[in-house]
C-alpha cells in the first residue's frame, strides 16, 4: 500500500467521457516528505512515515524539531504512515512524493473524520421513523425513542442499544473513489463522490497496488 497526506479543499462537478455532470471533491495532495523509514529490524515491521503542511516552529516541540531535521526538512502539521511502497519504489529519508503516484482513472480509499454533530436524538442518529402521527392523545412523542428494554428481566440495557448520543467525528473509510482528474502544477487530486469531513480537514488517500 503507498498514497499521500491530503487536505479536502471542497466539491465540485465535471462532466465525464459520456457527457454526464459527476460530482467531485477537490483534494490538495503532497507534497508530503519521507520523514522515517520503518524497517524490521528497527521496529518490527515495514513502513514509510510521511509529513504534510507547514507548522510554525515556535509551535513545534524540540524532539519533533530534532525529528523533522533529521529528514532535512522543516516542521509539518500532519504525520501519517504508510505500509512499504511497492517494489522497486523504496523511499529513504527526504523523498518528496507528489501526486504524480497516482493515475487519472484509477480507484483510490480515502481516510478522514467525519463531521462532528454532537448529541443527537435517535431520528437523526440512527433513522428512527417516530410516533408518524399526532392524533389519539399523543403528546410530544413524535420523536421519541420508545422502549429500550423489559423490566424484570434482564433489569438491565442490552449493549448496543440504539439511543441518543453523539454523533459525528468518526473515523471514516471511503473506498473504491475513482480518480476524475489530476493537477499536478497545483498538488490537486479531483475524486469522484464525497469524502468524510470539512473543507481543510486532512485526509489519507490510499493506493492499493
Amino acid at each position: 500500500m503507498s498514497g499521500l497526506i491530503g487536505k479536502k479543499i471542497g466539491m465540485t462537478s465535471i462532466f465525464d467521457a459520456s457527457g454526464k455532470n459527476v460530482p467531485c471533491t477537490v483534494i490538495e495532495a503532497g507534497p508530503c516528505i519521507v520523514t522515517q523509514v520503518k524497517t524490521q529490524e528497527t521496529d518490527g515491521y515495514e513502513a514509510i512515515q510521511l509529513a504534510f503542511d507547514e507548522k510554525k516552529e515556535k509551535q513545534t516541540t524540540k524532539a519533533m524539531k530534532g525529528h523533522f531535521a533529521k529528514a532535512g526538512t522543516t516542521p509539518k502539521k500532519h504525520i501519517a504512515e504508510f505500509s512499504r511502497f511497492e517494489k522497486g519504489h523504496q523511499k529513504k529519508f527526504g523523498d518528496v512524493l507528489t501526486v504524480e503516484i497516482f493515475i487519472e482513472g484509477e480507484y483510490i480509499d480515502v481516510v478522514g473524520t467525519s463531521k462532528g454533530k454532537g448529541f443527537q436524538g435517535v431520528v437523526k442518529r440512527h433513522g428512527f421513523a417516530g410516533v408518524g402521527q399526532a392524533t389519539h392523545g399523543q403528546h410530544n412523542r413524535l420523536r421519541a425513542p420508545g422502549s429500550i428494554g423489559a423490566s424484570s428481566w434482564p433489569s438491565r440495557v442490552f449493549k448496543g442499544m440504539r439511543m441518543a448520543g453523539r454523533m459525528g467525528g468518526d473515523r471514516v473509510k471511503m473506498i473504491n473513489l475513482q480518480i476524475m482528474k489530476l493537477i499536478p502544477e497545483k498538488n490537486l487530486v479531483v475524486v469522484k463522490g464525497s469524502v468524510p469531513g470539512p473543507n481543510g480537514s486532512y485526509l489519507i488517500l490510499e493506493r492499493w497496488s
